[in-house]
């Protein structure tokens, strides 16, 4: 260890290198150009994009593969290892973090389209529910309750615990946190 930070050039104690001046004059590279923290089920979200992406891009070689493993049990191994192993190749050359970075981008580009598939989701299960409170003569639904299910359905999604909705009369403020 001492090896290694005897190699390593000193730090200031700003942070920035004093050795390397371009790098500090450009600042520290982003990880990720989307920043953003996601919710656990959003990054599912992504990472299904994601594999998606990635799975179509080695479509040829998974169908190759799959074509070698049909009606074969114990001899995939050895009988589709070519197959097996041009499509794990496919597949590690193009899971890289740029290709994660466009999924996250395609995912952010998709939001809107998910909400309006979700309002429309909601609206019509509202309906059935009320169509099948009528037809079995049950009770109507408290209106406040229902009122509050349609506002809820107005709400945006939230990203990285703000959300951008729309402005209410009430003095809300579009990215307030709630």
């Amino acid at each position: 260890m001492a090896v290694m930070a005897a190699q390593q050039p000193p730090i200031a104690p700003g942070g920035s290198s004093t050795s390397n001046t371009r790098d500090s004059d450009r600042g520290l590279p982003m990880p990720s150009r989307n920043p953003l923290p996601l919710s656990a089920s959003q990054e599912a979200q992504v990472r299904e994009v994601f594999n998606a992406r990635v799975r179509q891009l080695c479509a040829d070689e998974i169908k190759a593969f799959a074509d070698c493993a049909r009606n074969r049990t114990f001899s995939i191994p050895f009988a589709c290892r070519d197959a097996s192993h041009r499509m794990n190749n496919c597949m590690l050359a193009h899971a890289t973090p740029e290709e994660h970075d466009r999924a996250r981008e395609q995912w952010f580009a998709q939001r809107q389209q998910r909400a309006r598939e979700r309002e429309i989701k909601e609206r019509r299960k509202l309906e059935q529910e009320a169509f099948h409170r009528e037809w079995w003569g049950l009770p109507q639904r408290d209106p406040e309750e229902v009122k509050r299910e349609l506002e809820k359905l107005g709400r945006a999604e939230r990203v990285g615990g703000l959300t951008r909705g729309r402005r209410s009369g009430d003095g809300g403020q579009e990215g307030e946190k709630r």
